[in-house]
This record gives structure tokens, C-alpha cells and sequence, in this order.
């Protein structure tokens, strides 16, 4: 099977991936993501996916790579990321406290060898529980979620905070939508399963 390459060092990513049993490798792409309000989060996310896998073009001339990248809109409209900081993930959740905030996840899978890319996105939505300061202040120091966009762990303790959680592939919420990963790898003929030699 073609070599795989995940353009990434999060670790929720790499877990993820790991759930569908194939070798791959993982690197930093060399691709700065960045949070551009005025273009919307599916084609945002979507061109963020492929350029972190581009990045990494001409270090794995052979593989397939796959790239990944997160936002949401909160519940006014505004497209946010990770919050960085402890501080900002306190100011990040007490704002959307008792609200519905829609995560995009875009995917990007690039044939090195031939420069073809698939690209894809899928939505989740979450409504959090009316939370208290303390309690926000608590998960944040429990979990110190910075690194995630929305400043929480679904996969974690960041599921107290939830009061309804809504879509397709709870995996996109973690990073890393693996039924549209599953479907773009096909596109370059790598199927899962029914291919080992009996």
C-alpha cells in the first residue's frame, strides 16, 4: 500500500488515525493556518487542509498525505479558532455558554507523485449547558484545552460542558473526520478493508 502521511503533530489527530489500523507516518506541515473572517469557514478550512498537505510535497514525493483543519462559528457568526491561552479559553467558553456553535473540519488528501488533491468538509454542531464561571474555570485548569478550537475536549472531560451535540461524524469534532477520510482515500484507490491477501 502507498505510503501515508499525516500533516500534522496534534495528537487527537494521530489517535484518531490510528483507529483505521494503516502505517503512516506524521510531520509538521510547514503551512501558518490562520483565521480569515471574511471567507467562509467550509472553504476556509478546505483550502487550510490542502496547503498543510502540500507543504509537505516534496518531503514525501511518493505518499499520500493528508491534511486537516478546524474552525467554528459561534453563535454570532464569527469564525474562531484555538484559543492559545488559558485566559482566552476562559473568555472563549464563557461566550459560548448556552449556545449553538457550528465546528467545520476540512480534509485534504494530495498525491505527492502526481500533485492531485481531494479536498472535503463536514460540520458538527454543539450546544453548550448555561455555564458558571467557577465551572468554566475549573474545566479550563482540569484540561487546559488551548490547543483545541472551541477550548474543549469532546473526547475528554470537556463532554460535562455539552448539553446537545448534532452531526455526521463525531470524529470530525476532534479534528480528523474519518468517514470523509475513508471516502477521499478511495478516490486514490486505498481501501480499508476487503484488500488483504488471504
Amino acid at each position: 500500500m502507498r505510503t501515508v502521511v499525516l500533516a500534522s503533530t496534534s495528537p487527537y489527530r494521530r489517535e484518531l488515525l490510528r483507529q483505521l489500523r494503516i502505517p503512516y507516518t506524521c510531520a509538521a506541515p510547514r503551512f501558518k493556518e490562520s483565521i480569515v473572517q471574511d471567507v467562509a469557514p467550509e472553504l476556509l478550512v478546505k483550502h487550510q487542509a490542502q496547503q498543510k498537505a502540500l507543504s509537505l510535497r516534496d518531503d514525501y514525493p511518493a505518499a499520500l498525505i493528508i491534511g486537516s483543519d478546524q474552525v467554528f462559528v459561534d453563535a454570532r457568526g464569527r469564525t474562531l479558532g484555538k484559543a492559545g491561552t488559558p485566559a482566552l479559553a476562559i473568555k472563549q467558553l464563557t461566550a459560548m455558554s448556552g449556545k449553538t456553535h457550528t465546528f467545520f473540519t476540512g480534509l485534504a488528501v494530495v498525491d505527492a507523485a502526481t500533485g492531485r488533491c481531494e479536498t472535503g468538509f463536514t460540520t458538527f454542531a454543539v450546544t453548550l449547558r448555561t455555564l458558571s464561571e467557577s465551572a468554566i474555570a475549573d474545566y479550563v485548569a482540569r484540561e487546559n484545552p488551548v490547543d483545541c478550537a472551541g477550548s474543549f475536549k469532546i473526547e475528554g472531560l470537556g463532554i460535562a460542558l455539552m448539553e446537545k451535540l448534532a452531526g455526521d461524524d463525531y470524529t470530525a469534532l476532534i479534528g480528523l473526520p474519518l468517514i470523509k477520510l475513508v471516502t477521499l482515500l478511495a478516490e486514490f484507490d486505498y481501501h480499508l478493508l476487503g484488500t488483504r491477501a488471504s
